[in-house]
């Protein structure tokens, strides 16, 4: 597969949002650096024209497409720009409608959305709450919320239809899970001491989450995954980001 028009993608290590898009990429089978130009934003630090140039909301992702080709820190007025993960993975799906990104069939098309949908109202908030020491019932908003996700799974493999091909069902939660891998079995969130690896030794052992657990063996076997998921950053990075009082 190749573009027809250059494709810059703003982005950061950090980011799971971001990290959707460039699981996308990578299962297109573009190479970062060499068939699009991988540019990383400090969220700390963001340059001076990335708000005006690339993205009014200053956040990543985002993508520069078309255009003439220049370098990411030098963005043409003459480019597209586009944001928003889900947005940017269904563009990425429609530029390699061959990568089954976005299922053909409209009916796998509606639960990949609904997957999405599923994951953001009943998985992401109890994910974020106990990390953020908010839960008020532990670590359970977060199994609830996987033990939903597994029921709409597809009965192995990956995420929707027959569990061979991977959608953006599966871009839109991958990050987050790989996130939560780190923060957990490492105890790093504002709750009490212990309940993260607690957390995580109970996904890892108890039955009610054996299809889960086979999805993420699945997922994190793909090259997609190994080659846009930087485990050592993501510890480093949280290892200071998390503190208890």
């Amino acid at each position: 597969m190749a573009l027809l028009e250059p494709l810059v993608l703003y982005t950061a290590k950090i980011c799971p949002f971001a990290h959707r898009v460039e699981l996308a990429l990578a299962e297109t089978g573009l190479k970062s650096n060499k068939d699009f130009e991988r540019y990383e934003i400090d969220l700390k630090n963001k340059p001076d024209w990335y708000q005006p140039k690339i993205n009014p909301a200053s956040k990543v992702p985002a993508i520069s497409y078309g255009g003439p080709k220049v370098t990411g820190d030098q963005p043409s007025s003459e480019s597209t720009k586009l944001a928003e993960s889900l947005v940017l993975l269904e563009f990425v799906a429609d530029l390699f409608p061959n990568s089954r990104l976005l299922p053909k069939d409209p009916v796998l098309r509606a639960k990949a959305r609904f997957f999405i949908d599923a994951f953001a109202n009943k998985f992401a908030p109890a994910s974020f709450a106990f990390q953020g020491g908010k839960s008020t019932n532990g670590a359970e908003g977060i199994f609830s919320g996987i033990e939903q996700l597994q029921d709409l799974m597809a009965p192995e493999g990956l995420a929707i239809g027959d569990g061979k091909d991977f959608t953006i069902a599966d871009a839109a939660v991958v990050p987050f899970f790989a996130r939560m891998e780190v923060s957990l079995k490492n105890d790093f969130g504002v709750y009490p001491e212990g309940e993260g690896k607690k957390a995580w030794e109970t996904l890892q052992t108890n039955g009610r989450f054996a299809r889960w657990r086979k999805y993420w063996e699945t997922v994190k076997a793909r090259e997609s995954f190994k080659t846009t998921f930087d485990e050592d950053y993501l510890t480093k990075q949280y290892s200071t980001r998390w503190t208890r009082a």
